[in-house]
């Protein structure tokens, strides 16, 4: 923290694999937290600022070779402390070295504007500039379901920008983000402008009060967002919250291709994504090969260790959240719904599931109206796809949706109506590394995540106007 390393209260960290300690993390006392934020406002936000733009490029891109080199140790952190299976730990890994180096990217929206004042007379003979100043201190507060990636793209479009960056890492899964911050230190980067705070989320929620922090980033659950928001006050804000996505299926989509793809969209980390699909709403023509293919495709995915190459889905993060999972289960059956697949669980693993759900239940399920971070899906009849967009638009979160079909008109309506920040039109909702910009509406979150994007919400614009009255630069008629 601050450009030292230091000692606290030592707390285990248990794996999801087997619910057992593999390492032990220093939780560092409020007079330790209170230093890092005294850095950063005081020092760090200044150092950052003070580097010239080409450099900070340049020590980004450094951290990117050194995230390769230790590449196999972060995928290992991955996996034992997330329950990824290999190659998704290494597509985390891949994403976030991309990250950085698409860090010049986010460059373009730092760049600012020429206003003339010869278009309205109480401006004649001024010109202005405006430009784009970092806000100064941001705190980072990261899920733990992408611990590293998350960390890496929170702190580039923050720092790349100019300002400094306190990251409290998710409770659960806190080592990648410290790995991180020794490739910062090893790169080069300003230490007092970056420091990782491995501490709980109420003291967390103290922080964010502080007046010195201008910024919050929060990846994370819609009641944690309502929570820092009220708690924190004014500050600029970009929240990606609650998602768990609808899928919408048309009667000419490809019935094998859509429950290929909506299946990945399912699975994929065990349903542990903010964009994972949670509702397939189809069309009456194929809506029945639909189910079968995608109720087949699920009951085929093998789960256990994340460990063994054979295994498609790992465990989820602890069990209160499969506990939850079969609740949400119990709750569509007893309301109507038949299980296709799965709804089993062992512990904290459980098995991709999916219910069929009568439409006409639907918004009386805890899963339509509640993100259940699991592989858990309803799949429902629609009338048409104006049925479609009712229900999906009938729940509070807004993040993604996924529409699958060819009739251009139809997909065209549904790309207007649905109330979501992003629509995938035959492919499943993936964020990657946010090389196409994504955020929520409605209760999934506040601002634009992707590269480029987050620049107006971490700088403030500032209007300089120059007054040449009566100068001789200008001689209007």
């Amino acid at each position: 923290m601050a450009g030292r390393w230091v000692e606290g209260v030592w707390v285990p960290v248990k794996s999801p694999i087997d619910l057992s300690p593999y390492v032990e993390v220093a939780r560092p006392s409020g007079e330790a937290v209170e230093e890092a934020l005294r850095a950063a406002y005081e020092r760090g936000r200044w150092a950052v600022r003070d580097m010239p733009g080409e450099r900070r490029l340049a020590v980004f891109n450094k951290m990117a070779d050194l995230l390769e080199r230790y590449r196999d140790d972060f995928v290992e952190a991955l996996v034992v402390g997330n329950g990824k299976t290999r190659p998704a730990a290494n597509g985390e890994v891949s994403a976030s070295i991309e990250r950085l180096r698409r860090a010049d990217l986010d460059v373009r929206k730092l760049y600012g504007e020429y206003v003339p004042g010869d278009w309205s007379s109480e401006s004649l003979e001024a010109e202005a500039i405006v430009k784009r100043e970092p806000l100064g201190v941001v705190l980072a507060i990261t899920p733990f379901n992408y611990p590293l990636f998350d960390v890496v793209n929170k702190f580039v479009y923050s720092a790349v920008a100019g300002n400094a960056v306190l990251v409290k890492p998710a409770s659960s899964t806190p080592l990648p983000a410290l790995m991180f911050a020794k490739v910062a230190e090893e790169a080069g980067f300003p230490m007092e402008a970056f420091s990782v705070l491995p501490i709980p989320g109420k003291a967390a929620e103290e922080l964010a009060k502080d007046r010195r922090i201008a910024v919050i980033s929060l990846t994370g659950s819609t009641e944690t967002g309502e929570r820092l928001m009220r708690a924190a006050g004014i500050k600029s804000y970009i929240m990606e919250l609650g998602g768990g996505d609808p899928a919408i299926v048309l009667d000419d989509a490809d019935p094998a291709f859509a429950a290929d793809r909506i299946a990945t969209g399912i699975i994929s980390y065990a349903g542990q994504r903010c964009d994972s699909i949670k509702l397939i709403l189809a069309e009456p023509k194929i809506y029945g090969e639909l189910k079968d293919r995608l109720a087949e495709r699920l009951n085929a995915v093998k789960v256990g260790d994340p460990r063994d190459p054979d295994v498609q889905m790992g465990p989820l993060i602890d069990v209160e959240t499969a506990e939850e999972f079969e609740r949400a289960v119990k709750d569509a059956v007893e309301k109507g719904g038949v299980v296709l697949a799965g709804g089993r669980r062992r512990d904290n693993y459980i098995w991709p599931t999916l219910i069929e759900a009568p439409a006409e239940r639907l918004r009386d399920m805890y899963l339509y109206n509640h993100e259940v971070f699991a592989a858990v899906a309803l799949i429902a009849e629609v009338r048409d796809v104006d049925h479609a967009i009712a229900l999906a638009n009938g729940r509070r979160y807004g993040l993604d949706a996924a529409i699958f079909g060819n009739d251009i008109v139809k997909i065209r309506k549904a790309i207007r109506l649905l109330e979501v920040g992003n629509i995938y039109v035959n492919d499943y909702p993936r964020h990657g590394i946010g090389y196409f910009p994504f955020g929520g509406r409605k209760d999934s979150g506040i601002g634009r995540e992707g590269i480029g994007y987050p620049i107006e919400y971490v700088t403030a614009y500032k209007t300089v106007v120059y007054n040449y009255r009566g100068r001789g630069v200008w001689e209007y008629l």
